[in-house]
């Protein structure tokens, strides 16, 4: 069952769309506040968020920054406001459609639906793109990214970096890696993983944050969010 939430404190509107939405067969949340509304969208996964323009405790174009900063739940923002500057700073923060009040429930609906065909389009576009973090890996283009820049790997250190981004959380062994990118199992040197690991580090970390793949001492490494 779908989850949509409704950030939007004009109750006897919210109460409305909620009615209407569970008619349909979606499972429904309400907030009246934008930071409650904020912090509801940030803890629990939806499929769609719902976002009033105007809100008390943190206007939605700040709450709807802050949510497409940390994830990519599809937003469709309601407002009374219909500029078109209102539309362009609505939609450049983050917002994936944007209408304005009053509106028809079959038109909102439509918009849902919408809305839903285009992200499925982009999951089936997606399947062979691994994320991680700001990295971003196409296994059909063979190339790797980090926020829009593009890293240059050679084949050894590209397959070993798609080793961890497959496993993330899961603590690799020396061994286990030698047998997956190299193939060779216990017949070489497992020194020439950490010798790989460190060109590939080089490569994809930032001297200020913490790096991509952490050392498990005694036992190998691991891409842990």
């Amino acid at each position: 069952m779908c989850r949509v939430l409704i950030i939007e404190d004009e109750k006897n509107l919210a109460r409305f769309i909620e009615l209407e939405l569970q008619y349909e067969g979606f499972n429904v949340a309400t907030s009246y506040d934008g930071r409650e509304g904020l912090d509801l969208a940030l803890k629990e996964d939806w499929d769609i968020i719902l976002l009033d323009l105007m809100l008390p405790g943190l206007s939605g174009m700040e709450v709807c920054r802050r949510i497409r900063a940390a994830k990519e739940t599809p937003i469709i923002m309601l407002t009374a406001r219909d500029s078109v500057m209102d539309k362009v700073s609505g939609l450049d923060s983050g917002a994936d459609d944007y209408m304005s009040k009053p509106f028809a429930i079959e038109e909102l609906l439509a918009r849902i639906r919408a809305l839903f065909r285009r992200m499925e389009g982009k999951k089936e576009e997606a399947h062979n793109i691994l994320s991680f973090r700001e990295l971003k890996v196409d296994l059909d283009a063979r190339t790797v990214t980090r926020t829009e820049e593009q890293i240059e790997l050679t084949k050894r250190e590209f397959d070993l970096l798609v080793v961890f981004m497959t496993n993330i959380n899961r603590v690799l062994t020396r061994e286990l890696l030698l047998d997956k990118v190299w193939e060779l199992g216990s017949y070489a040197e497992t020194n020439v993983v950490d010798v790989y690991v460190r060109y590939l580090r080089n490569k994809i970390d930032k001297p200020s944050e913490e790096s991509y793949i952490q050392t498990v001492r005694g036992t190998g490494y691991v891409m842990r969010k």
